[in-house]
């Protein structure tokens, strides 16, 4: 499927219908409309529906998937949230207002991914680390996480302020010659590397796992292009063919 041209919101594992319904009018509020949804997710029925005011097409053009592989598998640029301010993460994290001058990095029309964790306990280190920003909004101490539809509109609202001429305008862009591959050609990297680090006897033990999370970290740092991964995988066949012949 393809990758819409404005963001598209991505809810994982939302638990309570009223917040999707909720998220669906904060989208439509900023002039997005492509919400997805990563299974488990809440059913919608009356609850849902109401809290969407005036958002009924976004909430029934939502888009149920397996898993979060499957929903980033168009993207190219996958921006992160996360209530945390202690941990050093190895990608920028920047406040809402800061992620248009982010994102202006990329080429125009780059397809990008908002993801949101679901209501108790965020996004995981595991999920975290396939986004090359991340999001934290700034709360008091007596109260520091938000609402989902809460956090969905703030970093919406940033967005839409950026690309309307009501808003400040991002700096002017840099650009890349090519923008980041897409999480689909980064997966399929990934499959190929470990099975040729399985090959050579790396994985050793049960940190091959954390080994692989801290890669995956690099490439979200890196965002590498699609003529890049491919000869990433270029090289991942030659070893393989390699190691068949000894």
């Amino acid at each position: 499927m393809d990758a819409p041209s404005t963001p598209a919101v991505v809810l994982v594992r939302p638990r309570e219908e009223g917040n999707v319904g909720s998220a669906a009018r904060a989208m439509a509020n900023m002039g997005l409309d492509q919400l997805i949804l990563v299974e488990p997710a809440a059913e919608i029925g009356g609850v849902g529906r109401a809290f969407a005011v005036g958002a009924r097409h976004v909430l029934e053009g939502a888009r149920r998937v397996a898993d979060l592989r499957e929903a980033l598998a168009p993207f190219r640029r996958i921006v992160g949230t996360t209530s945390s301010r202690d941990r050093r993460w190895e990608v920028p994290v920047v406040a809402p207002r800061e992620l248009p001058a982010q994102l202006a990095a990329d080429p125009p029309g780059t397809p990008t991914a908002l993801l949101f964790g679901p209501e108790v306990g965020g996004l995981t280190n595991q999920e975290l680390a396939l986004a090359s920003v991340l999001v934290t909004i700034p709360c008091s101490p007596v109260q520091p996480t938000l609402n989902l539809a809460q956090a969905v509109l703030i970093v919406t609202y940033e967005l839409f302020q950026a690309r309307t001429p009501a808003g400040q305008s991002p700096p002017a862009s840099v650009g890349r010659p090519e923008p980041p591959a897409t999480t689909g050609e980064i997966d399929g990297l990934f499959e190929h590397a470990t099975e040729v680090l399985q090959r050579v006897g790396f994985e050793r033990d049960d940190s091959f796992a954390g080994v692989l999370r801290d890669l995956r970290r690099l490439a979200a740092r890196a965002g590498p292009t699609s003529r890049e991964v491919a000869i990433l995988r270029g090289i991942c066949r030659r070893t393989q063919r390699a190691l068949e012949r000894m």
